[in-house]
């Protein structure tokens, strides 16, 4: 287990380097995310809100689960910035709604399947 994965399971904070690496490590596709990316979409998603500390950025697991999503959205499903802020805002209370919780449980199927994966791997190696 990795240091990052043993802080968020601890709920402590991650530096953006970490962060990253993280990042890599949950995805079903290989596609890296960068620091100057992660910077990028502060600016652009309110949702993210790192605490600063001596002028690092560190994350919470709340962020991590928002980043992950933000990830999902534009890089998996192909949607532009604007399209992944108003899945993010959009409250999923009617019928109508039906697109976009068709999306967020895409992610969260996801999700699943490459933890699925990870412990699966687990279990192969343990049997050697």
């Amino acid at each position: 287990m990795s240091k990052s994965s043993k802080n968020l399971r601890n709920n402590k904070l991650i530096n953006i380097s970490e962060l990253v690496k993280e990042i890599g490590h949950n995805s079903i596709k290989e596609s890296k995310i960068s620091t100057h990316t992660l910077r990028f979409w502060e600016s652009k998603f309110s949702q993210i809100k790192p605490i600063f500390v001596s002028g690092r950025r560190y994350y919470t697991r709340k962020d991590v689960e928002v980043i992950n999503l933000i990830k999902f959205l534009l890089k998996d499903q192909g949607l532009t910035i604007t399209g992944a802020k108003k899945v993010l805002n959009k409250k999923i209370n009617t019928l109508d709604d039906y697109r976009t919780s068709s999306i967020t449980s895409d992610y969260y199927k996801a999700k699943i399947k490459t933890k699925t994966k990870i412990l699966l791997d687990k279990i192969k190696n343990l049997k050697k």
